[in-house]
């Protein structure tokens, strides 16, 4: 009886360990206290130089772009946007998975911005892309096709054709993603060799991966390619440390982690799957955030509703991020300013982990890509004082639930957390009155940034704020 016992415990125990964490169920009185640096283009020394400033800015972690090997046209890893003298998206183009590219620098460089990082207590998270390889197969090294195979072993059955139809789930997860050759990453010999480069990240110091295209990624419920010898989709079991690939597994536990997916918003797209194993992206609250910014008011904007699925305590957020700068231009048109008014409300919000898109230097709205020059740290909007002021904010409020308002014309909002402190936004391009409930104790409060009064009274909060202007009051 107790060997049968033991055995039933044992069981259990197993079962536990490979448990997905609950990311659907919203505890109400979670508040989120991580911030993300969006270091977008810049390379590691230019992270590490910075680092103090970047910790001291209020922020938790900085996320590089992808470092591992890729596509490097002869004299073109220059400019951030360029016919002939390089673009971003090279490094979107994997050519291997070893540490090092020519755009953020060397795996010994690499190592020094992560001591920096130790230093200033802020974590490291990795931009990671499995989903694919670089356009042109030719330029992917002769060691990555031998160790997963050979080349015919690389790619899923129809994975060089490229998607038509972004909602139907076997194009989404077996071909290729804006033309770029879909991997089997189902493929175990793909797998360990990937996970061999995550957990020599992992030794140096990285405590994080950002997994590009994760939608594009198979779940369970997703067709598996049998054509490629797939018997089941477990690239994510295999990523998140669930399981083991011929010996190698991850070397930290995911729950030790900060690990979200880019899975952009779509028809048909499992994010209850998904959140078995990551975080994701809130790319449709973004949207229209960034609506609401535009018009320059919220009236008729629900910006309290996340529109995700998953818990907002699991979503990363952004105003903007670096394909909504530079893909279609989406988000690239607003001015600094407008950008940094999202900001502050979004990260003076309970929930949801904000991430900072750092733009280019010198950019502005006619040019977007400024000094255009790879590798170069952004512009000075990462440490604004506004930004730094919410940041610690941010902080501040750990514990206190939040309660959103706006006055009548919407262009005035106000994010209350609990009785200890409020934020005002006015996204409007003129001054406006502020005259919004709030849980502030009775008294006289000043602007953390400019030292602006506002008064509360028998629960309300008044003052004037001055056009695309934030304000930050604590108790």
């Amino acid at each position: 009886m107790k060997k049968l016992i033991s055995a039933a415990l044992l069981c259990m125990l197993a079962a536990s360990t490979t448990q997905a964490k609950d990311r659907m169920t919203h505890n109400p009185d979670a508040t989120n206290e991580d911030i993300i640096m969006h270091a977008w283009s810049w390379n590691f020394p230019e992270i590490a130089k910075n680092m103090k400033l970047i910790a001291d800015a209020g922020y938790t972690m900085v996320q590089t772009s992808p470092v591992q090997h890729c596509y490097n046209p002869k004299g073109g890893s220059k400019k951030i946007f360029d016919k002939t003298e390089g673009n971003w998206y090279y490094y979107y183009q994997p050519t291997d998975w070893k540490i090092g590219n020519q755009i953020l620098g060397t795996k010994e460089q690499m190592k020094e911005m992560l001591d920096s990082a130790a230093k200033y207590n802020v974590r490291v998270i990795v931009d990671v892309l499995p989903n694919h390889t670089a356009f042109d197969i030719d330029q992917v090294s002769n060691e990555f096709y031998k160790a997963v195979g050979g080349r015919d072993k690389m790619f899923h059955s129809n994975g060089l054709a490229a998607i038509r139809d972004y909602s139907d789930r076997i194009q989404c997860t077996l071909e290729g993603t804006g033309g770029l050759p879909d991997v089997n990453t189902e493929n175990p010999d793909f797998q360990k060799y990937y996970m061999q480069f995550v957990n020599e990240l992992l030794n140096m110091g990285v405590r994080g991966f950002r997994y590009d295209t994760a939608k594009h990624i198979g779940v369970h419920s997703d067709p598996v390619d049998k054509a490629s010898g797939v018997k089941e989709n477990d690239f994510w079991d295999v990523a998140t440390g669930r399981k083991a690939v011929k010996g190698v597994k991850m070397v930290l536990p995911e729950d030790s982690l900060f690990i979200y997916g880019e899975i952009l918003q779509d028809k048909n797209i499992p994010e209850k799957e998904y959140a078995d194993y990551m975080g994701q992206t809130a790319s449709s609250y973004g949207h229209v955030l960034r609506e609401a910014i535009a018009k320059q008011s919220a009236d008729s904007i629900d910006l309290k509703n996340w529109y995700h699925e998953a818990a907002p305590e699991y979503l990363t957020t952004w105003v903007e991020s670096h394909d909504t700068y530079c893909n279609a231009n989406e988000s690239a048109s607003l001015t600094d300013d407008q950008i940094r008014t999202g900001w502050v409300f979004l990260t003076a919000r309970q929930n949801g982990v904000p991430l900072f898109f750092s733009r280019p230097a010198n950019s502005t709205r006619q040019n977007y890509w400024g000094d255009n020059v790879l590798g170069a740290r952004g512009n000075d909007e990462f440490f604004h004082p506004e930004v730094k002021a919410v940041n610690k904010f941010r902080a501040d409020m750990k514990g206190q639930k939040e309660d959103i308002q706006k006055c009548s014309d919407g262009q005035v909002l106000v994010v209350n957390r609990g009785k200890k402190g409020a934020a005002i936004i006015n996204l409007g391009n003129l001054a406006n009155k502020v005259d919004v409930a709030t849980g502030l104790p009775n008294g006289t409060y000043k602007d953390k940034v400019y030292g602006f009064e506002f008064k509360v009274k028998n629960g309300r909060l008044t003052g004037a704020a001055a056009p695309h202007r934030t304000y930050i009051l604590e108790k």
